[in-house]
């Protein structure tokens, strides 16, 4: 099979890796990092003005109809630079849910705006009892005078703290646990009876814990149909995993380059450590596990339009692998850097939080193993 890059994704990798080397490196990640907002309102602009912001979306929205391997090859480039911008929470999230689910108005309201990068979004969909069950959700929305009341909580609803809009799930009917019942709604963070408690976490992104206290909504705010959100929602996370399945490609392709780097240049007993046959070994084996990611994710990002099965199969398949491979490398980066692989001064331990954070996000090894098993039966 064929899996070179057409010239517009090569040039994609081209415009991000080159906004990485000149403006993003680890000492200007960390001084964004640690500021009181936590991202860059010029670097956002700076991707939309490059057209990033664009790629997924429609045409007759202002998007460049960019295909899933266009953006795959995006968030491989920016799992590289360890971009913290809300890229896949607004555009590949987000963004998500409105192409698949969006009413036409909502994506003409909705779509340029954020292509313009005017606002950002953020998807509310986890609940500190729910784990990684999308249907467990607590969360109520009740009919009212033709609109909604929105009431319940949100746990860690990535880059919460930076968002315009929410998108949020919600029970319109059924029990705790039933998938049919849940609903999406478009909500202005800055509607009355919402509050935030914002925190940073550990790979330096920020994140929000989100009370809903009486919010009303209106019909316009709902996002397909009522009681039936919860397979729009499964195929935007899905589509989610493998964009964040490429991000941790391109962490663990740094990795593995600056470990390279490092065992040419560190002696001992007056030799290169890279010449002791030992640490040749570990090498190899990293980029062996490197190598299989990029093979997973590949196959699961080709896999995203065909038959719900297919895709959740091959989804399950590489968020599992990802995570294995991830861990590996990241155990092996820091160990072969001894000491100075644990400080904040050397970029090594930065991708292993990232890394980490990958892995349990939107479903961890275990999770995706049984998923995995669960639809192969």
């Amino acid at each position: 099979m064929d899996f070179s890059f057409s010239e517009e994704q090569e040039l994609y990798r081209a415009t991000v890796s080159r906004f990485i080397q000149n403006q993003y490196g680890l000492e200007a990640r960390q001084k964004i990092v640690n500021s009181d907002l936590g991202m860059s309102r010029e670097n956002w602009q700076q991707f939309a003005d490059l057209g990033l912001l664009a790629i997924p979306f429609a045409e007759e929205y202002g998007g460049l109809e960019g295909s899933a391997v266009d953006t795959m090859v995006v968030m491989e480039e920016f799992g590289r630079g360890l971009v913290i911008e809300p890229y896949f929470e607004t555009v590949i999230f987000s963004g998500g849910i409105l192409s698949i689910g969006g009413s036409n108005e909502q994506k003409q309201q909705y779509i340029p705006r954020i292509i313009s990068g005017e606002c950002i979004f953020a998807t509310a969909f986890a609940e500190s009892q729910s784990r990684y069950n999308l249907a467990d959700i607590k969360t109520t929305a009740k009919v009212r005078n033709g609109g909604f009341i929105l009431n319940g909580k949100k746990s860690v609803v990535w880059a919460g703290p930076w968002a315009d809009y929410l998108i949020v799930t919600a029970r319109t009917s059924g029990s705790q646990f039933d998938e049919k019942g849940v609903s999406l709604f478009l909500v202005d963070k800055n509607s009355e009876g919402i509050s935030l408690k914002n925190y940073p976490t550990i790979d330096g992104g920020r994140a929000s814990e989100i009370s809903f206290e009486n919010v009303e909504l209106s019909d316009e705010s709902l996002l397909g149909h009522i009681d039936d959100g919860f397979d729009l929602l499964e195929a935007a996370v899905d589509r989610a995993r493998a964009a964040i399945c490429a991000e941790a490609v391109g962490a663990m392709k740094a990795l593995h380059e600056t470990t390279l780097d490092y065992v040419k240049l560190r002696e001992q007993f007056g030799v290169p450590i890279g010449n002791f046959q030992v640490i040749q070994h570990r090498m190899v084996d990293m980029l062996i596990a490197y190598e299989e990611a990029v093979s997973i994710t590949y196959m699961a990002t080709l896999h995203l339009d065909h038959p719900v099965e297919e895709r959740q199969k091959s989804v399950s398949a590489a968020k599992a692998k990802i995570g294995q491979s991830a861990r590996y490398i990241g155990q092996e980066a820091v160990q072969i850097h001894g000491g100075m692989g644990m400080t904040d001064e050397l970029n090594v331990g930065h991708y292993f939080k990232r890394l980490t954070m990958i892995d349990v996000s939107l479903g961890n090894q275990d999770y995706h193993v049984r998923r995995f098993a669960d639809l192969t039966q």
